[in-house]
Parts: C-alpha cells; structure tokens; sequence
C-alpha cells in the first residue's frame, strides 16, 4: 500500500509561482509512476504532469512550459513546480501513484493511478 501526503498548496496572484510536494511511502517495486492531477468541484479531474522511474515525463497541454515535475529518489518525493500561474490554474491539486507495471512513459490517464493523496488547494487570483 503506498500512501501518499501532499505539500504546499496555498493563493497566489496571477502571474506567481508555487511548488508542491508529495512525500511516499510503501514503494515496493522498481517499476513506478507517479504524478500530479487536479481537480475543480463539478469538473472531472484532469492531469497535470506524471513521471516514471525511469524519469521520463508527460505534460497537459495546459501545463507545458510552465510547470515542471520532478523527484527526489532518495527522499520518496515528487515535486511540481509551478510557474506563470493563470486563475484557471485554481483547483485542487493531487498525488497519485502506481506501481508494478513497467511504463516505458508514464500515462496521463487518471485510472492507471491506484493510490492518490488527500490533495491541496492552489488558489491563483487575478
């Protein structure tokens, strides 16, 4: 069982930046992916970005070019760094994780994902 706790959510003004992390526990296999979605009340949610361990890595349109996704092997955490936020960027902000499978690059689709955190909000105002 992986569990999952996510970090550093908060508001912010158009235009600022954010980074979130997600600290895991209970990684069991070499093979993994992990990644970020998000989620606004009455809207399904989408993704964000998502990596393997292999540290290849996938982008939404939406957030190439100004969020990056990255980890830190030795500390079972995943970050996203989130820059040029926009007000349409406000939702509830999720890590999920898989593992056992061996992705060549991790998917972006949201039910390969068997484990997710409690989320955090991320707030942008104009």
């Amino acid at each position: 069982q992986v569990q999952l706790v996510e970090y550093g959510g908060g508001s912010v003004q158009s235009g600022g930046s954010l980074k979130l992390s997600c600290t895991a526990s209970g990684f069991t296999y070499a093979h993994y992916c992990w990644g970020w979605f998000r989620q606004v009340p009455g809207k399904e949610s989408e993704a964000v970005a998502v990596i393997n361990n292999y540290g290849s890595t996938k982008y939404a349109d939406s957030a190439k070019g100004r969020f990056t996704i990255s980890q830190n092997n030795a500390k079972n955490t995943l970050y996203l760094e989130m820059d040029s936020l926009k007000p349409e960027d406000t939702a509830t902000y999720y890590c999920a994780a898989t593992q056992e499978a061996d992705f060549t690059y991790p998917p972006l689709a949201s039910y390969n994902y068997k484990f997710w955190g409690q989320g955090t909000q991320v707030t942008v105002s104009s």
